[in-house]
């Protein structure tokens, strides 16, 4: 096993410094899933620490919102630099606290600086100042893009850098301060992004970090300070999150929540394609990403060899401590593990076959291991708790369809919306998807997982509230403003019937 990067707690980054605790109103242990004799760090929090890094990103927020792009872009480009020299250092951290795969860890490590890039030289784009000659007669439309003001990031735990980062650069790019939560799971991964950014040298405020549990994360969300909560994470947490600031209106909220995904393979596919990408889909990050596949509808015609080439190939799957570099680390903790036993005793008892039973795994490393499981479903039941409820685990539903149109009311009727895969080379078919698929994102012989930058990324129902991220990220960071500027003098024929108005 690599030599373990040392990494100590800091406290709470507000205000441009790191902040101990005196005296705390809780603390948590860090513990890696992958081997739970890694103590990564033990965090204490303060609540009132929220409220100190709110007003501190409050004061900060007009000198940032006043500087210009070119400036704001510099200290990102620099954020940049420091990414990549860090690549190695993150993706370890990230390995060790969310127990992924090196690789699968270096490839979110290795994104970070991408997303800059991107949103700068691309995304911005979307947010340019747009002039409209003749918005009325002979008077000009100009319409201009302002900063939210101070905007809250929560972060989840199976992407702890990039997802927030995701919210973090286009929020800095537009000139808007942050403070950022990370989730309570990967409190060392938000703690070594914010030592980064202090190295950048933004301004004192721009950016502040917290560290907390939910309880923070509730009074960060609500506080009178926010202008914006950017979430991503479950449809549970993000509809608290939408009651608690339910009062707040004027508050921006782009929820992120989740997926029950489904993948279609059609007669006429690439068999060893869709097999390939769909155990990709399914299983990546041991399910634990929004867009993995949960859902795999086949055609009755070639069902039968699908399922068993899937089933001897899943089988196949090694799971192991991110530094063996396996296909499969472990789940986030135990009561993820819980639900993923609990969820293959629900699909059973709903009369679903098991191929392939989900097991805790009892490795070299302690920690939340579990086998890939598959289950077959005899018949589609939209109000079957197994098949419309996300497992976050690497769970894959089988079900047979020779009718599309029947295939499509499957796809649907989870109530999530967030993504949809087509095998099949019918380009008709794939555009009666389009039509007919209530989802953000669907991909046509590809897998369900992955996504890019330069691209929206968001769902429907219950996996967003339109509010999508990624390319479009710059747009809920913004506000539009419209102005007509209008360089004429005073005409007397202006005057409107019944005024009397005399001009000097």
């Amino acid at each position: 096993m690599m030599e373990l990067i040392f990494f100590t707690a800091k406290g709470d980054f507000i205000d441009g410094r790191w902040v101990q605790t005196d005296r705390s109103d809780g603390s948590f242990q860090d513990l890696s899933p992958a081997d739970l004799s890694d103590q990564i760090m033990t965090v204490s929090f303060r609540h009132d620490h929220v409220d100190e890094a709110c007003r501190a990103a409050r004061r900060a927020f007009r000198e940032w919102s006043r500087t210009s792009f070119e400036e704001r872009k510099a200290k990102l480009l620099k954020l940049k630099e420091l990414f990549d020299a860090h690549t190695e250092q993150m993706a370890q951290l990230i390995a060790r606290d969310t127990g992924k795969a090196l690789w699968d860890a270096t490839s979110e490590a290795k994104a970070l600086g991408n997303k800059i890039d991107i949103t700068a030289n691309h995304s911005m784009k979307l947010v340019a100042e747009e002039h409209i000659p003749n918005a009325l007669p002979q008077v000009e439309g100009v319409i201009r893009y302002k900063p939210r003001g101070v905007m809250a990031v929560v972060g989840p735990f199976n992407f702890p850098a990039h997802l927030p980062n995701g919210h973090i650069v286009p929020a800095l790019l537009t000139g808007n301060t942050i403070v950022f939560k990370p989730s309570e799971q990967t409190p060392a991964v938000g703690q070594l992004y914010a030592e980064l950014v202090e190295k950048a040298g933004f301004p004192a405020g721009v950016f502040n970090l917290v560290q907390g549990g939910g309880e923070s994360g509730r009074r960060l969300c609500a506080h009178e300070e926010v202008d914006g909560v950017l979430f991503t994470g479950s449809y549970e947490v993000g509809l608290k999150i939408k009651q608690e600031t339910i009062n707040h209106y004027w508050k921006i909220l782009a929820l992120e929540m989740g997926g029950k995904n489904a993948t279609v393979v059609w007669e006429d596919a690439d068999l060893d394609k869709a097999i390939y990408e769909t155990l990709v889909g399914a299983y990546m990050s041991t399910g634990q990403r929004c867009s993995c596949t949960s859902r795999l509808i086949v055609h009755d015609r070639v069902a039968d060899e699908f399922t068993e080439r899937f089933y001897q190939a899943a089988k196949k799957l090694t799971v192991g401590h991110w530094s063996e570099n396996p296909f499969m680390g472990p789940l986030i903790n135990g009561a993820a593990v819980e639900k993923y036993l609990r969820f293959q005793e629900i699909a059973n008892r709903e009369n679903c076959e098991s191929l392939m039973r989900g097991k805790v795994l009892d490795l070299k490393h302690k920690g939340h291991y579990v086998t890939p499981s598959i289950h077959l479903v005899k018949k589609f039941d939209p109000n079957s708790t197994y098949q419309k409820n996300e497992i976050f685990g690497p769970n894959l539903a089988i079900y047979r369809s020779s009718d599309f149109n029947e295939t499509m009311k499957i796809v649907n009727s989870s109530g999530y919306g967030l993504v949809m895969a087509l095998f099949s080379k019918d380009r008709a078919l794939y555009e009666q998807a389009l039509l007919d698929a209530r989802v953000g994102l669907l991909n046509w012989n590809r897998t369900t997982n992955g996504a890019s930058s330069r691209l929206p990324f968001g769902g429907m129902g219950k996996s967003g509230n339109d509010r999508p991220s990624a390319h479009f990220a710059v747009q809920y960071c913004t506000v539009p403003v419209a102005s007509l500027e209008d360089p004429t003098p005073f005409e007397r024929s202006r005057v409107l019937p019944g005024m009397t108005f005399e001009p000097k």
